[in-house]
């Protein structure tokens, strides 16, 4: 299937509440820390540079708290 099309994935400026941000960096970790060891490093360097993904780990990890 041919890929084709723009996404716009813009960057907001702000903080992220610091209740939150150790809830995420918790997350962030444990989701690092799994990916690795069931893949291996490369592998996670390859997703966390595929710009969708990392927008995708961001959701999840709930960056995007002010939307």
């Amino acid at each position: 299937m041919k890929r084709s099309g723009v996404a716009d994935l813009p960057l907001h400026g702000g903080q992220v509440p610091a209740w939150l941000t150790a809830r995420m960096t918790r997350l962030a970790t444990a989701i690092t820390e799994s990916i690795v060891h069931h893949y291996g490093v490369s592998e996670f360097l390859s997703r966390i540079s595929d710009p969708f993904w990392f927008q995708a780990l961001g959701c999840v990890m709930g960056m995007d708290w002010h939307s």
